[in-house]
């Protein structure tokens, strides 16, 4: 396709809109003779009225050409050689221009083939990530149709879907994740090849697919991203214990705690929710029932000790086929998962007083009751009562079983 450009009168974005420490990038690159553009995410973002995460460049300068030029860059990756210049706890990531094959069926190993800025943009996913920003004209040069798509908030892979999808199998979950964050209407084309080459997410790498999912349950959109996830039946590939649950009737109540996430701990003041409240977000309709199914056929109530057993026998269930979660990440949600027992035991309570474990998950665990408070208001006093004796250096008597003393008569 032929280049066009587009003009800052046209697609108003300012460079007051743009990150600081990338523009200096940038303009450094360009100084040293070669080229440098604002590339993907962040000009689609700004376009579709959203706040972008990351500022990512794209230039003709090799790698290591970046690294002589910048001494607080580190260069990462060998599939996607990459440069990473820091700026305190800032990342400012820069790519290499590449080449590759679009009309190729064959998975994609390696990617470090350096090419022009008509090449780079033709191996990427989807129309609406192949935009370059230009700083210095303050325009938008685009190969792929991508503006007018951002314009109509239009879907579709770059090349054929099919072949696009084998290539990389991600790009299946990337459809839906822009589909979920910006209500996009998707290609019908690339809505075929993604049913079609569905079980090729199982040739990935597991450990960046589920970056991409703990992403996007940290997303705000992770309730729609899920249903869509279910619906195409990549989840039921990726993860199909609970792809199954998600079908059923009681699968219902994980987008319940999802849309909970979305809405409430997603405002302007509220900070990150933790991964680990995440994940138990969508494991805990599941481990209810199993904890219920498992040990009522025993007729006792089980210590926490089984209960926590029987966490880890669930995690591995559903992430021990394909992915593999951080050991801390599932250690942090079978301590989540357990303490909702201790927080709101089977069986009721004599002891009027409320001990504090020592336990370093515990606070996320006491987060996630709040959680559950927001759907079921009639654990609000209970969260409130844990909230006030993990703050108080000593024992808490509990509210709801404090009873007036007798004085003894002298």
């Amino acid at each position: 396709m032929q280049q066009k450009i587009y003009p800052a009168e046209e697609h108003k974005l300012s460079l007051d809109q743009i990150d600081r420490e990338a523009l200096y990038v940038m303009e450094k690159l360009r100084a040293a003779g070669y080229i440098a553009y604002l590339v993907g995410g962040s000009v689609r973002d700004l376009l579709l009225g959203k706040k972008p995460k990351d500022f990512d460049i794209s230039t003709s300068a090799e790698p290591e050409e970046i690294k002589q030029l910048f001494r607080n860059c580190i260069l990462i990756g060998r599939r996607f050689r990459l440069a990473h210049i820091r700026f305190g706890k800032k990342v400012i990531e820069v790519a290499t221009f590449r080449s590759g094959d679009i009309e190729s069926a064959d998975l994609v190993i390696r990617d470090n083939v350096w090419g022009s800025e008509e090449e780079d943009v033709m191996r990427r996913d989807f129309t609406i990530n192949g935009l370059y920003y230009e700083p210095a004209s303050q325009t938008i040069i685009d190969y792929v149709g991508g503006y007018p798509d951002t314009q109509r908030k239009y879907l579709r892979t770059i090349g054929q879907p099919f072949l696009r999808f084998k290539q990389d199998p991600v790009r299946m979950i990337r459809l839906l994740k822009f589909q979920a964050r910006f209500g996009l209407e998707v290609d019908s084309d690339a809505r075929i090849a993604l049913l079609e080459c569905r079980h090729e997410i199982l040739k990935s790498s597991s450990p960046r697919i589920l970056e991409e999912l703990l992403r996007m349950l940290e997303s705000g959109s992770a309730g729609s991203f899920v249903h869509l996830m279910t619906e195409h039946g990549l989840l039921q590939m990726i993860v199909p214990v609970l792809g199954e649950f998600l079908e059923t009737e009681a699968g219902k109540e994980v987008y319940s705690y999802l849309q909970e996430v979305d809405t409430t701990f997603h405002e302007p003041s509220t900070p990150p929710i933790e991964r680990s409240i995440l994940v138990s977000c969508m494991l805990w309709p599941l481990f209810t029932k199993r904890v219920s199914a498992h040990f009522e056929e025993r007729g006792h109530h089980p210590h926490l000790g089984e209960i926590y057993q029987e966490a880890q026998t669930l995690i591995d269930d559903i992430f021990g086929v394909f992915l593999h979660i951080p050991r801390r990440l599932k250690m942090e949600v079978g301590s989540i998962l357990t303490s909702q027992y201790r927080l709101t035991p089977l069986e009721k309570r004599r002891s009027p007083r409320l001990r504090v474990p020592h336990d370093p998950d515990f606070p996320l665990a006491l987060k996630f009751l709040q959680l559950r408070a927001a759907l079921e208001p009639g654990l609000q006093l209970i969260w409130e009562e844990w909230s006030q004796a993990i703050t108080s250096p000593l024992p808490v008597r509990s509210q709801r079983s404090r009873r007036r003393r007798r004085r003894r008569k002298s």
